[in-house]
């Protein structure tokens, strides 16, 4: 039997041949930190070794599913890259997702953004409250979204609508999510819940190993695609944290103020 009591920004409750995952850090709308990044690595590995589970709800606390990035850990990073995430780190959450033999529902029951919104694409149904608005803002930090946007975000709705929402950093509604094909489906807020248990308990009672086949050869495809691009595009991402541009749109974020780039010679990378 696994053991889940060392984790504190994950809460799990298991019933019927299903485990319900939810972000647990209402207050901060559940923005990956640190702590957060460092559960969310062994999270997915241990419910994927767990005998006792075959299908996965992942969900989050209060009004958020995830706001992603801390960007406090943003700005403190800027100058003491100690306390940094390593993109190791941010890598192997994506893959230990992706690894997951048994299916996975993402229930969003409200905003979720960037790290916290490639976490749930990568889930292999997506049902979200009509509450609930999606989307890839690192272009509004003035960083790339190299956490994994790039790759996931064309497979899904198409390079045009990609290009759109990722160097705008524009929210999606969930009826405009499920429109473009970046979710699966919308309903009511207070069937949420219910949506993603029928969907899961349908898995859970269904059969387990052509199922789990099923997924991992479709993963495949998001396999090849994180081994030709992640490396390249989590570089980019780190050589952005280094601009100037970032750190006045952090800083203007937090002073609630309109960011004043500048895009500076200094901040240009040649590759």
């Amino acid at each position: 039997m696994v053991d889940y009591s060392r984790y504190k920004f994950v809460k799990v409750e298991k019933k019927e041949k299903i485990a319900i995952l939810t972000l647990n850090n209402p207050d901060a709308m559940n923005a990956i930190g640190k702590e957060e990044h460092a559960e969310l690595e062994h999270i997915f590995e241990d419910v994927n070794e767990d005998r006792e589970i075959n299908a996965i709800i992942l969900t989050g606390a209060g009004r958020a599913f995830s706001a992603g990035g801390d960007i406090n850990l943003m700005i403190t990073g800027y100058t003491d890259h100690s306390i940094r995430i390593s993109s190791t780190s941010v890598k192997r959450i994506i893959l230990n997702l992706l690894a997951i033999r048994k299916p996975v529902i993402a229930a969003l029951n409200g905003a979720c953004a960037g790290l916290g919104a490639t976490i749930a694409l990568q889930c292999d149904v997506v049902i979200a409250s009509e509450k609930a608005r999606i989307g890839d803002p690192h272009i509004g930090v003035g960083i790339l979204p190299g956490d994994g946007g790039c790759i996931i975000w064309p497979l899904l709705v198409g390079m045009c609508k990609a290009k759109q929402y990722l160097m705008t950093g524009e929210m999606v509604s969930a009826a405009e999510a499920e429109r473009i094909g970046l979710i699966t489906k919308v309903v009511p807020p207070e069937k949420l819940m219910e949506e993603a248990w029928a969907w899961a308990k349908r898995f859970a009672d269904g059969p387990t190993l052509a199922l789990s086949l099923t997924k991992m050869s479709l993963n495949k495809i998001l396999m090849e695609r994180i081994n030709l691009l992640f490396d390249t595009t989590i570089a980019y991402e780190y050589h952005t944290l280094n601009s100037a541009d970032h750190l006045e749109a952090a800083k203007s974020f937090l002073e609630k103020r309109t960011p004043k780039f500048k895009g500076d010679e200094t901040d240009q990378f040649v590759f």
